[in-house]
């Protein structure tokens, strides 16, 4: 079996003892540490040479930790003084998913650095850790490199913070392909539901 299968079928068993116990461990490491912390190299390499990454000079792996849990409204007392519709206060959730969220916290603090992909690396009670893969856009090796320097444009600048990645992509409903996209053709679901619910009258008819 090839070093890499080996290591992803490891990371498919997570209930085993082995990784339980690896994940108690690491969990409690990552408690001490601070929140967003750089890592010299990935904890999971297969996955990490999966979503994208190159281990050269211009990649740099970033660990990030984001409290779990919904999105409680701040409002004093739980009181809205409001209509019915907008009394809720505890069971609401945030639209995008945790590890875009991950993403664009670690996008803020490295700013000079593009954001390429993310993946899961452990959890607890109360937080989720990921790992983000970002790349020097600045980098001679990353410039001429044809296979990735397309992130060096100006139009990639914090493309985590407009759901371009692909945990963003999963939030706006576009991981999708084939016959499961239909509600998605026109760029999103919003632009479909908008095409198909706007009348187009010609102007001489």
């Amino acid at each position: 079996m090839p070093a890499y299968k080996y290591l992803s079928e490891l990371w498919r068993h997570k209930q085993s003892d082995a990784l339980r116990f690896l994940f108690r461990v690491r969990a409690w490491e990552y408690r001490q540490r601070n929140k967003i912390s750089r890592v010299a190299r990935p904890t999971r390499t297969d996955k990490a040479h999966r979503v994208g990454f190159k281990s050269k000079p211009g990649y740099v792996i970033v660990r990030c930790g984001v409290r779990r849990g919904g999105r409680k409204r701040q409002n004093h007392r739980g009181m809205v003084w409001g209509k019915p519709k907008h009394q809720g206060i505890n069971q609401l959730k945030f639209e995008r998913n945790l590890q875009s969220v991950a993403e664009e916290k670690v996008g803020r603090k490295y700013a000079n650095l593009r954001v390429l992909n993310s993946y899961w690396v452990n959890q607890d009670a109360t937080m989720k850790y990921y790992e983000i893969i970002l790349v020097d856009p600045s980098h001679e090796r990353i410039r001429n490199d044809p296979r990735i320097n397309w992130i060096v444009k100006p139009v990639h600048k914090h493309r985590e913070c407009r759901g371009l990645t692909s945990a963003g992509r999963k939030s706006r409903g576009l991981r999708k392909k084939g016959h499961r996209a239909n509600n998605t053709i026109g760029g999103s679901y919003r632009a479909a539901w908008l095409r198909r619910n706007t009348m187009r009258l010609k102007r001489y008819r």
